[in-house]
């Protein structure tokens, strides 16, 4: 499967970033690439980290939860004061925050890490599934 991650302009003048992915675990290295490119562009460097971890738990819900052959990554930039990472797949299904409670629980937390990095997150059904995502806060003039 070739893989290609393509830039479209968006109404705030960035640059939106997007990547069909298998669903597997391995697609959690070039989601998070793709989240790191984007936001090194519009110089937001100082948010790749918790972006990189925040499309790893959406793709990692995506991978447990589905049984979608691909997902579809973005990292756009809506409005000037905050980035949209999001992961849609074929699911119809609307994930839920769960919680857990004691250090023995392994699983059930990616929601929770989701809930805590981001300014919001949701989740939109589509046509032929869903979108989950989150949005980081960024100044304005960023």
């Amino acid at each position: 499967m070739t893989v290609t991650a393509t830039a479209r302009p968006t109404s705030t003048g960035h640059p939106g970033y997007t990547q069909t992915l298998p669903c597997t675990a391995r697609s959690v290295v070039p989601a998070r690439s793709l989240v790191r490119i984007a936001l090194e562009t519009w110089g937001l460097e100082r948010l790749a980290d918790t972006g990189a971890l925040v499309v790893t738990e959406l793709v990692s819900n995506s991978v447990t939860h589905t049984s979608a052959y691909s997902i579809r990554v973005t990292v756009s930039r809506p409005g000037e004061t905050f980035v949209r990472i999001a992961v849609a797949d074929n699911s119809k299904t609307i994930p839920t925050l769960r919680t857990t409670t004691g250090d023995h629980h392994e699983t059930g937390r990616g929601l929770a890490i989701v809930d805590a990095l981001t300014w919001r997150w949701g989740t939109d059904l589509l046509p032929r599934g869903k979108r989950v995502w989150g949005d980081l806060k960024c100044e304005v003039g960023e």
